[in-house]
């Protein structure tokens, strides 16, 4: 009797159907997302980003150790150095520490003494096997590189999206909602004044694909009640919207809850790439639900386009 009981509670889970009016709040979700968009401009061009090494320059040295060091205070020794902003992380195995260092402009010491610097603080037996240093030019060569691959994804996405379900008011919502995230996501970078570098890049790709995943889902449901139901657009998108949020709802949590696990026991080099993310999946699963969908409305979308 017990089992059966719990069969059909798990039934009923799976099963459970929504029927909240979001398109009731569509117009509180715009006003709530360009006064958010606005915000992240605005922290962008006042507070601008925590540029790390990959983009302002500075020093790598790879040093191999007799012993696995102790990273936390392998930290604490290079941060009171005041040597710029830094970077320790394991490189193949746990004696190989690959160091970042980023050179101030103000504090008057060539990339030479920076490097004896750092010698002096660790053991004399450590095998230094690459010190490389990378010039401001390397680093605005990447930050174009990098402006060009989020401008080009977030186009390719729109044409994809365009073509997929016939329809332009689909690719340019989604276009929309992915500029929506990743503007956020700068806002949220330029707040948190967390270090960006690459690895960030990386992240807010991440977080366009997981939103433009979660679009897709709701614009197929979408696409496959036009052709099931004759119900006024606005409710039929609602619906498609309702009959995804339990599947919308169950990714999010779980994405959420790993890289949870991944901020708490990652360790500091993983942080802010989990930070961002964590971020990410919260915006990209707002924005699928109140902002790409609603918008196809907006842009006055018929449904005798998609019969036709």
């Amino acid at each position: 009797m017990g089992t059966q009981a719990k069969t059909e509670k798990i039934v009923h889970l799976k099963t459970m159907k929504f029927n909240i009016n979001f398109f009731k709040y569509r117009f509180v979700a715009f006003l709530l997302s360009i006064s958010l968009m606005g915000l992240s401009a605005f922290l962008f061009l006042t507070k601008n980003l925590n540029l790390g090494i990959d983009f302002k320059g500075g020093i790598m040295v790879e040093a191999k150790f007799s012993d696995p060091p102790n990273l936390a205070i392998l930290r604490d020794k290079i941060d009171k150095l005041q040597i710029g902003n830094s970077e320790i992380q394991e490189f193949g195995d746990s004696n190989t520490i690959l160091f970042r260092l980023e050179k101030i402009d103000d504090n008057n010491m060539t990339q030479d003494q920076i490097i004896q610097k750092l010698k002096n603080e660790l053991d004399d037996d450590t095998d230094y096997r690459r010190v490389e240093f990378v010039g401001p030019k390397v680093g605005k060569e990447l930050k174009s590189i990098a402006i060009k691959a989020v401008l080009f994804s977030l186009i390719a996405m729109f044409i994809y999206i365009w073509f997929r379900f016939s329809g332009w008011q689909f690719g340019l919502g989604a276009l929309v909602a992915l500029f929506h995230d990743v503007l956020s996501t700068m806002g949220f970078f330029s707040l948190t004044q967390i270090e960006f570098n690459l690895a960030s890049i990386a992240a807010i790709l991440t977080i366009a694909g997981y939103s433009i995943n979660d679009t897709v889902v709701v614009f197929d449901r979408i696409r496959e009640n036009l052709v099931k139901t004759d119900r006024a657009l606005e409710e039929l998108l609602n619906q498609s919207i309702n009959q995804t949020l339990s599947r919308t709802l169950m990714t999010s949590i779980t994405t959420l809850l790993a890289l949870l696990a991944l901020f708490i026991f990652g360790g500091e080099v993983v942080k802010g790439f989990v930070s961002a993310m964590m971020w990410g999946v919260l915006i990209g699963t707002y924005s699928s639900i109140f902002i790409a969908s609603p918008l196809i409305l907006f842009f006055g979308f018929k449904k005798v386009e998609e019969k036709s």
